[in-house]
């Protein structure tokens, strides 16, 4: 394709190709940028494999925890269904002793889990066995050693009904240590829930969680009958407390949190000691203080009071994560299968695992949930990262091509948002300072030699046109349709003895002294935001609050007013020392609803205001003659300018072609703005 010469004014001669040629090379340089969306979707199917890792990871270590916590309510299962075939469990406490002892120790020893083992008897008897090495508030509760490792109670009764307890307190072997004094007590296992909730029972049944007599904590307890007599009831304990340290113990990640849930759907175990010890008060309806602290362990007591205390704060109710997870729950177990669910905390994405407690196929715990959540960013954060690294550098190359790209392109459409800029101006109506550009691109410069031509028409026939009347009605989106009603002010003047002053004079000389007076009316009254609507001979007539709207129409019109006198009478005073006529000028203002609107032929509307708001402005201006005035109001004018405006009362008066008579009012000042 050969070049094509084309003249731009100003500019001399240039050689420009076709804007597709110099496309079609930009375009070469955009496939670079291509590389984005594929990067995006790397990236995307990257987090997607990352979050399917986490979702196998969140699977396998949360079922994992489910796994330990149901394996420590099966070994108390076992437990109860190996005791109650035991004779030497059957027998009173006076008897085998010794073979009870070993059986709870060695049950205590291979599940760590496990808190307390215990028999209850028909007469009131009562053999018990508690890991007192678990929590010093239990070894102070019993009273034992600091070196031993389990408690042994044994509770006896007299004929008399009297009870009677001792506590034995033995290492890890389960060799006595010592023993505490025999004490007369008021404990019954007969009235204990667990003992009536298992008597009568054919099999084991789970119950709690509920306050331990032994070491006043909240406790889950199986429990299951003999299989000699229904009487005698063989229990386990697993401490609430014990079931948090294993969810802590065994957390799949760094900011995970498990809960375990009952049947009723109430929350009974939170892996965060602060809140698991706030929840232990609220379930054993304690309110002598938080727990925390009663508990004497130093860790837990700073950490709550790091968190400002629970007793002002309730930990539970600020646990976000914890009113998510209870919301989703129901929905969760409602589905098929719904065992891992994501959910959003704040901003941020969360894993959930949930998991139904199972005992060695039994109901025990039917209903009871154990749900473990974790933040995606635990799983994905590694991976994340290490994705972000590669597109990174991926990155650098990418922009280095888009910034090549922008470049280019901005050198190129440098002449086209000059062109945009231009063809803005010219719609305000401002046609300072244009400039045809040049550009390589043939097109651009006919698109420049057309948009000076349609300015040069325009600008012709602005002339004509007030441009601030053009102004407001494009920017009040104003169409040449029908009129509406509206409350306009309207402003009429006239120069007195016009006709003698034309007469006395040349044309060009009346010409020279109207256009300097119109310049100046017209400057105010757009300062005062009103347009001249209209030239009438040596007259104008100018409206306020049309096209757009003011609610100061009123006080602006007559400022506009006062300004306007105080500017001709500044004309005149220099017109007298130059020998030129005076132009002593009258004003009439009135304010009321007119019709607004372009009114005219299909092909030639104009923009103006009709009705008897303006009849009455035009009879106000002539009736300043009567008067010996220069500007004169309506009442409704007053009424609306309030004590902004200062008028002086002239009565009613009669206007030329009105039948009602007109109360007149001079304007004399105006207050100044604050």
């Amino acid at each position: 394709m050969s070049p094509e010469r084309s003249e731009s004014p100003g500019s001399g001669w240039r050689w420009s190709r076709p804007l597709r040629v110099h496309l079609s090379f930009i375009i070469v340089l955009l496939l670079l940028a291509l590389s984005v969306p594929l990067m995006w979707i790397t990236f995307q199917e990257g987090r997607q494999a990352a979050l399917a890792s986490a979702e196998q990871q969140m699977r396998l270590l949360s079922r994992n925890t489910v796994d330990l916590f149901s394996s420590a309510f099966r070994d108390g299962y076992s437990t109860i269904t190996v005791g109650a075939v035991l004779p030497s469990l059957a027998a009173d406490p006076a008897f085998h002793m010794d073979a009870k002892r070993e059986f709870f120790v060695r049950t205590l020893k291979g599940s760590p889990h496990l808190d307390a083992v215990y028999v209850g008897y028909p007469d009131g008897a009562f053999v018990h066995i508690i890991r007192v090495a678990r929590s010093e508030r239990w070894r102070d509760a019993v009273g034992a050693p600091a070196e031993a490792m389990f408690g042994l109670r044994v509770v006896t009764r007299s004929t008399d009904e009297r009870a009677v307890s001792t506590w034995y307190f033995l290492d890890g072997d389960g060799r006595q240590l010592g023993a505490g004094p025999a004490r007369e007590v008021d404990f019954d296992p007969r009235r204990r829930p667990w003992y009536r909730a298992a008597v009568g029972k054919g099999d084991p049944i789970s119950y709690g969680p509920y306050t331990s007599a032994s070491t006043d904590a909240l406790t889950l307890t199986l429990a299951g009958t003999m299989t000699t007599d229904g009487r005698i009831v063989i229990g386990v304990d697993i401490m609430l407390e014990t079931i948090a340290e294993m969810l802590v113990e065994h957390a799949v990640s760094a900011n995970s949190i498990g809960y375990v849930f009952d049947r009723d759907g109430k929350l009974i175990v939170h892996s965060d000691p602060v809140v698991m010890a706030e929840l232990v008060d609220q379930l054993s309806n304690t309110s002598a203080g938080n727990r925390a602290f009663a508990s004497n362990d130093a860790e837990l007591v700073a950490q709550v009071v790091a968190r400002g205390g629970v007793v002002e704060e309730s930990a539970v109710e600020n646990d976000h994560v914890l009113t998510a997870v209870e919301g989703l729950l129901k929905g969760i177990f409602d589905e098929a299968g719904g065992d891992l669910f994501e959910f959003q905390v704040g901003k941020s994405a969360w894993l959930g695992h949930v998991g139904s407690v199972n005992v060695g196929g039994s109901d025990l715990l039917g209903g009871y949930k154990v749900v473990i959540a974790a933040p995606v960013n635990d799983f994905t954060a590694a991976s994340v990262e290490l994705l972000k690294q590669k597109l990174m550098v991926a990155g650098l190359f990418v922009i280095f091509g888009v910034l090549l790209a922008l470049f280019i392109s901005r050198r190129i459409s440098r002449a086209l948002f000059s062109l945009a800029q231009d063809a803005n101006q010219i719609g305000n109506l401002d046609f300072h300072g244009w400039q045809v550009p040049s550009s390589h691109i043939s097109e651009i410069n006919m698109l420049g030699r057309a948009i000076s031509s349609a300015r040069d028409a325009i600008h012709t026939f602005a002339i004509y046109v007030p441009r601030e009347l053009v102004r407001q009605i494009v920017a009040s989106n104003m169409t040449a349709g029908a009129g509406q009603r509206r409350e306009v002010t309207v402003l009429f003047t006239d120069i007195r003895d016009f006709t003698t002053i034309s007469e006395q004079r040349s044309p060009e000389e009346v010409v020279e002294m109207l256009g300097e007076y119109f310049e100046t009316m017209n400057v105010i009254v757009e300062r005062h935001s009103g347009v001249i609507v209209q030239y009438l001979g040596d007259s104008i007539y100018a409206m306020w609050n049309a096209p757009t709207e003011n609610p100061d129409h009123v006080v602006d019109a007559c400022r506009c007013a006062l300004e306007l006198k105080a500017a001709i009478d500044a004309l005149n005073e220099k017109s007298r020392r130059s020998g030129r006529a005076e132009l002593v000028t009258r004003f009439g203002l009135h304010t009321g609803i007119a019709v607004v609107g372009s009114v005219g032929a299909e092909e030639r509307k104009q923009y103006t205001a009709m009705g008897d708001t303006v009849n009455v402005a035009s009879r106000l201006e002539g009736m300043n003659k009567q008067f010996g005035t220069t500007i004169l109001a309506s009442a409704a004018v007053k009424d609306r300018a309030g004590a902004t405006v200062c008028f002086r009362p002239l009565g009613a008066a009669t206007a030329k072609g009105r039948h009602e008579q007109i109360e007149v009012f001079e304007l004399l000042q105006a207050h100044s703005e604050a």
